[in-house]
């Protein structure tokens, strides 16, 4: 099959290239010519595990090609729309400029009959309105439009779309079903199941899920606030409720907060698409409360292990990025929780193996970084883990001890045990453990 992506960041350029190795003829458009230039000389734009292999394997079996023109179109059977839905500023709502865009870029393009795929998350009614824009641009085309949200988690993309818990497809056409059914036909292999639904459910289901998810991450933190108060450990509440199948074990591990590109601009984005339609939803505006709250907690976390004093503390910060196997710094905790920090008067040094270049930019320029990871512990007063990074789980305590000037280690991931630490001669503080 002849497909056309139509935006190649992260969730285009990800599911390109796995298209690619299902055996479709992929070409990947993007309007930013230095991102194509890029790509066609095997250069990656983003971070994520063995993308690069994947999309140099393609490119060089002929099956994944790059352009910044719309031509292809022409020949393709479908064509998926992948630009970026940032949170709109103001209201929260998901701003579609760049999906309405595609869509009447890419209508003069169309030639035979053509599958239009949102890929990208966007509200209830996106794709009727794009079906729209395309019949108004161009009336003699012969298309429909579907929607097949991604679910695709960074740092574990490639797995995600190659072995997806379900593929969600929302259609107003058995034609259009019938064409997205047959380029999924590989994972019919390991029983996939796919969930064919009409448009609006499809568009819905992506911001449920991860309201949901962003729900039970605020859940076990609210919990971890109960668990410090009244001396419990969240890690045995968590195994014991994650044990009941209905709720399961996984987004129960407390930390600074949800970050990244989908969880708090969907959760956003779903209090708007409710409230536009007159209908609450007060959990979830109630989950995003939470998630702010729970940073706002970190910095006083960091505080009181310091005497309830910043200024002048030094202070070594492992992890910038919204989690590991990325180097995605959006909504990351480092950038709420390291300004407030350095307001207060803190000398702030970081280390990340992948956020450092993105996190430049983003924080305050009194942010010192080290490349080298045990030199970002030299003269601190405290250390703090705020990534999970798997390069952080092994650490030489002694090396670390013997660099810092103090001894104060706040995990806000809960990598360490607390009793090793305090044994190695750590005074240790984590999240929701007495």
């Amino acid at each position: 099959m002849n497909v056309t992506m139509i935006g190649a960041g992260y969730v285009g350029l990800v599911s390109g290239a796995c298209f690619a190795e299902f055996g479709a003829h992929v070409t990947c458009v993007d309007a930013n010519p230095d991102r194509v230039r890029q790509l066609e000389s095997g250069h990656m734009p983003l971070y994520e595990p063995g993308l690069d292999a994947l999309v140099r394997k393609n490119q060089e079996q002929g099956r994944l090609h790059f352009s910044g023109a719309l031509e292809c179109v022409a020949g393709s059977e479908l064509v998926f729309i992948a630009v970026g839905t940032p949170s709109r500023r103001g209201d929260g709502h998901a701003d579609l400029k760049f999906v309405f865009q595609a869509a009447r870029d890419l209508a003069p393009f169309l030639g035979g009959y053509t599958v239009v795929v949102d890929k990208s998350t966007v509200p209830v009614g996106t794709a009727r309105e794009v079906k729209r824009i395309i019949a108004e641009t161009n009336p003699r085309a012969d298309f429909d439009v579907a929607s097949n949200p991604e679910f695709l988690r960074e740092g574990a993309a490639i797995g995600d779309f190659m072995r997806p818990d379900r593929v969600v497809i929302g259609i107003d056409s058995d034609r259009a079903g019938e064409r997205l059914r047959e380029l999924y036909r590989p994972l019919n292999l390991i029983e996939t199941p796919m969930v064919i639904t009409d448009l609006e459910s499809a568009e819905l289901i992506k911001y449920a899920s991860n309201a949901f998810l962003a729900t039970k991450i605020s859940f076990i933190n609210e919990i971890s606030a109960l668990c410090e108060a009244i001396g419990a450990d969240v890690h045995a509440i968590a195994r014991g409720m994650g044990l009941d199948g209905r709720i399961g074990r996984k987004f129960l591990h407390p930390g600074p907060g949800f970050g990244g590109a989908c969880l708090p601009k969907d959760a956003r984005a779903l209090v708007q698409i409710a409230w536009e339609r007159g209908v609450s939803s007060r959990i979830v505006s109630a989950v995003l409360e939470v998630n702010d709250a729970q940073r706002a907690r970190m910095v006083e976390k960091i505080r009181a292990a310091l005497g309830g004093r910043l200024e002048g503390k030094r202070i070594a910060v492992l992890g910038l990025t919204f989690k590991p196997e990325t180097d995605d710094m959006r909504e990351a905790a480092s950038l709420f929780i390291l300004p407030k920090l350095v307001e207060a008067g803190a000398a702030v040094r970081a280390h990340d193996p992948q956020g450092m270049e993105e996190g430049r930019p983003l924080l305050p320029g009194s942010v010192e970084y080290c490349d080298d990871l045990y030199s970002v512990f030299d003269r601190a007063d405290a250390a703090v883990l705020l990534t999970e990074w798997n390069l952080y789980r092994g650490l030489d305590l002694k090396e670390i001890l013997r660099r810092m000037a103090g001894r104060i280690f706040v995990d806000l991931r809960n990598v360490y045990e607390p009793r090793k630490m305090r044994a190695a001669g750590f005074e240790y503080y984590g999240i929701g453990r007495a």
